[in-house]
């Protein structure tokens, strides 16, 4: 097999011989000092050997830090990274805008004041307030931990994103098993607000414009009216046995001038002759044939929404792995 190969050695320098020298060379060393060359032979070849080791572990120790990976953010890191960080900011932007709003409110109506305050939590503005708030927090959360690489915020921020898919997927499977049990809530909280119309100003405008758009009056029908203290047929004041001018068919007078009186007395008319005057049919009605003629609207809407909610959680998600593996390799 060796002869095949024809593999040579070559020994160290300090091992070879020289054949060609003789006795009066003068590099052939004297008889006595064979043994001292020895001793010093050997002491080079340990150190020679350490040094080889030692350089060896050297040599390994650069090459590993050659061929060390390195990871860098790509063009698509740092679109994604600037991205979420616009579009949260635009939202924390609108959330700070809403609270500006309910607060606006509170203070206007006079919420805080002594005699309101304990029905401060039923208020519609408060519950304007707490929606800002949470929408500030939530993109609050995923803007900064987007733009400082914030692990923690991030995830804090796509667990957010997550239940909130999650709630809204639960809602809407709810809301079409429990389609009954929802219109008693609406008719009982459509007549609360009947009830509460003079006196609270929220569900007075609410009120007026579900009434105005729809093009309805009541809840089921104008006769439930009677539930409000001041269109009691039995009521004291000129509003007694009216409905609210929003109730009327024309409530303009010759086109231009509103008429806040148009729908007094409205309650003591036949259907045939009040038809002419209020709107006879109930608003849950309206809301339910608004529902039926948009059924594609809404659910594009609701599609498109919870798409993007997904859309976010996964480049959150593709940021969070980017930012762990260039901590890892940094």
């Amino acid at each position: 097999m060796r002869r095949y190969l024809g593999i040579k050695r070559f020994p160290l320098l300090w091992l070879r011989r020289d054949n060609m020298q003789n006795e009066s060379t003068p590099l052939i060393p004297k008889a006595g000092s064979t043994k001292e060359d020895a001793e010093e032979l050997g002491n080079v070849t340990s150190e020679f050997h350490q040094a080889g080791t030692n350089n060896g572990q050297d040599h390994e120790t650069s090459v590993f830090t050659r061929i060390q990976p390195h990871y860098s953010y790509s063009l698509m890191d740092y679109f994604l990274k600037y991205f979420l960080f616009l579009c949260n900011l635009v939202f924390t932007v609108l959330g700070l805008v809403v609270i500006g709003l309910g607060m606006w409110g509170l203070i206007t109506k006079e919420s805080f004041a002594q005699e309101k305050i304990g029905s401060i939590s039923t208020d519609p503005m408060l519950m304007l307030v707490t929606l800002g708030l949470l929408l500030t927090m939530l993109c609050l959360s995923g803007c900064v931990g987007a733009i400082r690489e914030n692990c923690c915020l991030l995830k804090l921020f796509s667990a957010a994103v997550l239940v909130l898919i999650t709630a809204q997927v639960l809602a809407a499977i709810l809301a079409y098993n429990l389609q009954d049990q929802i219109v008693g809530y609406l008719r009982t909280g459509m007549l609360t607000a009947i009830a509460r119309y003079q006196d609270d100003l929220d569900l007075r405008f609410i009120t007026d414009e579900i009434q105005s758009n729809l093009q309805c009056c009541g809840a089921d029908n104008y006769r439930d009216w009677e539930v409000n203290i001041y269109y009691n047929c039995s009521a004291p004041g000129v509003l007694a046995c009216g409905v609210p001018a929003t109730c009327c068919v024309d409530p303009l007078e010759n086109g231009t001038v509103w008429n806040s009186q148009c729908g007094v007395g409205a309650q003591r008319l036949d259907e045939f002759t009040a038809q002419s005057v209020i709107f006879l049919g109930g608003c849950l009605g309206g809301i339910s044939r608004w529902i039926e003629q948009h059924e594609g609207l809404i659910g594009t809407v609701s599609v498109v929404v919870v798409g993007v909610q997904i859309l976010t959680l996964f480049i959150t998600t593709r940021l969070l792995e980017s930012i762990q593996w260039h901590k890892v390799y940094i």
